[in-house]
């Protein structure tokens, strides 16, 4: 029997909000209860976490690029009152902290900013980002107290004036009142006063709905998150039904296990259960969809590419108009007095590490792209092409549904569609429990005028699907009734192009209209790239379609910037600006012709030369093979020695690696507990007990043209990266490689490195993933490796100018 789902049209008529259309108004922006509208045409933004504070300020632009690389439209970062104003009548806006220049710098890079003025921030943050001074104060804390209120309002008009005008609805999208506020409506319209008075506005305001939030009705449009997975539960809880949820499609935004962790002192004061759907005034929005994880001494997950993309994935199909991530990028905390991060030293039921806050976010802490990047950048390409239309459609739920978290046999799909045309969603991944393979689908989809029944004959969908198929979308005069391939963009052109990319396993096919009045309908077989097919129709539409090969999913890159929107395909990293202008990062890209019907090399300037005196200038053999676009990146490792700058490919060289002192004897297998939870050994115990070992990068490692990032496989419990004694980033083991930028680490020729490792008591019951504990099981008695470490560099080389 096919899979049935049948249209379900919006259960009330369009409304504006008094948010963005009477008060705080931007011209050509708008909300709506629906969706968010630029210019009148419908939008879904695509919102990405980063801390400026925790990144270094020369590193801003790049980081930006980055963003925009991966489909993100909106910056949104935490201003934590702790890093600004550690001492009070001190506030510092200056170096990291100079969050107008930050601002800036998002305008320059044709980025929306969200600015989350807290005053509390939480982000893992000592005292959820209060400075000590405001911790200690006698105050009720986040309340009305009229003493808290005075706190507030100095806090406020420092980071007013430090923006200089710029918190003002043409240059941020939104603020963010508070975090994770559950009981206190009428403080956060306080809040909201409090800022509008220090001259902060933007046509958003914005504050987090889950937990049941009570939230001010029509003040603050409710955000929502979801997480896979999550260090705030304890050590030996299982996979918690509050993470499995997200592999769900559904019409509950609520997700009651974020915060859990600091929220108990609340609960009781609740005075109702909240909604768990969003406001009749607002629409569906996240602002923390987790781009990864976190990692917390006790527990430790590390998710997946697949897991954070089907979060991300099901959420659209639930009818998201807003796709926000926490983290898009991750940083390092600031050395500041008492440590800057969460800890059971500062009463949180968490032990974070000190300085690395990498969150195995898309993009990491050292700026290389997570394993979720590629995953996400689809899905935000298929929104910025197909976003205006998807918007102004609802989303459906089938009548045959999951019965739970725990069935593992029922097919997870959605509808999202305007009556008229649409998109299915398929959802079959998840980590820790995986799914079978769902034998024979087959789909019947009821629309206003038509019923599909699709594909041909039944499939079976391999698990890890995450599938969005066209259903009667039409382009260049033909009607494309449905597809078995996921749509990706859209290439304007005489002939426009419709790209969609194939799925692992399942064969593609194509239901054409015979013609835009007909109701005939013809079904071809089609093979992936490389050619695109040419669909025509019997009144004279044409349009291509190319359909792109899952091995070429991780390769695929979508520019909206510049004149017309382009595709590439590379295994490099690639940035750009508002201007549209490619950088390849170690490696070369071809950008699809559609006139030609291919992919053609990119024109590349040559790479930057080495810096004139580094040393790295005179030991690189000459020449060296470039990557190839088809396959992964050249890269020359004999001896450490690497090609030359100038050729743009990828270099790997080894790092020597010496120990200089072995760890001091058996390690503990717990440190002391808090609330129950493991804690991390304390900075005069790990200075202790740790191995040293020192390292030894080759000489172009310290060359800026190559950017390089010291790549670490290693086993234990907790390490550190020094230099010249001085700590620059650590790390909880959790079986993932480590990467470290050396140049944000500020190396440089003759400098002293030198990584410092715990090892890890086989009897430890700190929660890891389930590789990494089979690992720690088969040590005797304690784990301590370096298997290897590496340096890899990736010389930038710039599209040749378009102009």
């Amino acid at each position: 029997m096919p899979l049935f789902v049948s249209h379900q049209p919006w259960a009330a008529p369009l409304r504006r909000p008094r948010m963005s259309n009477a008060e705080d108004v931007r011209p050509g922006l708008s909300l709506t209860d629906r969706y968010l509208t630029r210019d009148g045409v419908p939008l879904i933004p695509v919102s990405g976490e980063i801390h400026y504070s925790r990144i270094p300020r020369e590193r801003w632009a790049h980081r930006l690029r980055q963003l925009r690389a991966g489909g993100v439209t909106v910056a949104a970062t935490y201003v934590f009152w702790l890093h600004h104003v550690p001492e009070r009548g001190r506030p510092r806006f200056d170096g990291n902290l100079d969050v107008a220049a930050f601002v800036d710098e998002c305008v320059a890079a044709g980025l929306d900013v969200v600015l989350r003025i807290g005053p509390w921030c939480h982000g893992e943050t000592r005292n959820g980002g209060f400075p000590d001074w405001v911790r200690d104060a006698p105050v009720r804390h986040r309340t009305d107290d009229p003493a808290y209120l005075a706190l507030v309002a100095e806090w406020f008009g420092q980071l007013a004036t430090a923006l200089d005008g710029r918190c003002d609805p043409a240059r941020v999208l939104a603020v963010q009142l508070e975090n994770e506020l559950y009981d206190q409506p009428a403080h956060l319209v306080s809040l909201k006063r409090l800022a509008r008075a220090a001259g902060l506005s933007a046509p958003l305001w914005t504050a987090t709905a889950w937990g049941g939030a009570d939230l001010p009705d029509e003040e603050v449009l409710p955000l929502f998150g979801g997480y896979g997975d999550g260090f705030w539960v304890d050590a030996d809880a299982p996979w918690d039904p509050t993470f499995r949820d997200h592999y769900f499609f559904s019409h509950v935004w609520d997700d009651p296990g974020i915060g859990a962790d600091v929220r108990r002192a609340h609960e009781a004061r609740l005075a109702a259960v909240q909604p768990r759907t969003p406001s009749p005034h607002f629409p569906p929005a996240t602002c923390e969809l987790g781009g990864g994880m976190a990692t917390a001494y006790h527990r430790r997950p590390r998710p997946a590419g697949l897991d954070v993309a089907a979060v991300a994935h099901c959420k659209i199909g639930n009818g998201s108009a807003w796709q926000g991530y926490y983290m898009y990028a991750g940083g390092t905390n600031p050395a500041l007095p008492g440590g800057a991060q969460e800890s059971h030293a500062t009463g949180y039921p968490n032990d974070m590490p000190r300085l690395g806050y990498d969150f195995h976010a898309p993009v990491g802490e050292s700026g290389a792209l997570g394993g979720s990047h590629p995953e996400l950048r689809r899905q935000h390409a298929f929104l910025a092409a197909f976003g205006a239309s998807l918007a102004e459609m609802p989303s459906s739920l089938p009548a045959v549904r999951p019965s739970g978290v725990d069935d593992a046999s029922t097919l997870r799909y959605a509808l999202r569609s305007d009556g008229e045309r649409g998109f299915l969603f398929i959802a079959w991944h998840q980590p820790h429990q995986p799914l079978p393979h769902y034998r024979d689908a087959r789909f019947r989809i009821t629309l206003d005028g038509a019923e599909l029944l699709f594909p041909s004959h039944p499939v079976d969908i391999p698990a890890g699907t995450l599938a969005r198929w066209p259903l009667r979308l039409e382009a260049g005069g033909v009607r494309l009734e449905w597809a078995t391939a996921s749509a990706l963009t859209f290439l304007p052109g005489a002939v426009p192009t419709l790209v969609l990319t194939a799925e692992e396993g399942i064969d593609v096919e194509l239901a054409v209209a015979d013609s835009l009045d007909g109701d005939g309908v013809t079904v071809r077989a089609v093979r992936p790239w490389p050619e695109p097919v040419r669909l025509s129709t019997s009144d004279g539409g044409r349009l291509d379609v190319l359909v792109l090969a899952p091995e070429c999913a991780p390769k695929v890159w979508v520019c909206e910037d510049g004149p017309a929107r382009r595709l590439f395909l590379s295994p490099a990293e690639l940035t750009w600006g508002s201007d549209g202008r490619v950088s390849v990062h170690g490696g070369e890209a071809a950008v699809y012709d559609p006139s030609a019907g291919a992919f053609v090399p990119l024109p590349l300037e040559p790479a930057a030369a080495p810096v004139a005196g580094n040393a790295a200038a005179s030991s690189f053999p000459a020449g060296g093979a470039a990557a190839s676009v088809a396959g992964g990146a050249a890269a020359s490792s004999a001896g450490g020695a690497a090609a030359s700058p100038v050729d743009g490919s990828t270099v790997d060289g080894a790092v020597g690696v010496r120990e200089v002192r072995p760890a001091a004897g058996t390690v503990p297998v717990s440190y002391g507990k808090h609330e129950g939870r493991q804690s991390a050994p304390a900075p005069e115990v790990f200075e202790q007990l740790a191995a040293v070992h020192r390292l030894s990068p080759p000489d172009w490692a310290a060359d800026p043209a190559f950017d390089a990032l010291l790549r670490i496989a290693w086993a234990g419990d907790v390490a550190e990266l020094r230099l010249d004694g001085r700590p620059v980033t650590d790390r909880f083991w959790d079986g993932a490689p480590w990467t470290v930028s050396l140049r944000d680490a500020g190396y440089r020729p003759g400098a002293e490195l030198t990584l410092h490792v715990l090892p890890l008591a086989t009897g430890s019951t700190v929660h890891l993933p389930a590789d990494a504990r089979e690992r720690l099981l088969a040590a005797d008695g304690q784990l301590l490796a370096v298997d290897e470490v590496r340096v890899i560099g990736r010389p930038v080389r710039r599209e040749v100018s378009r102009t």
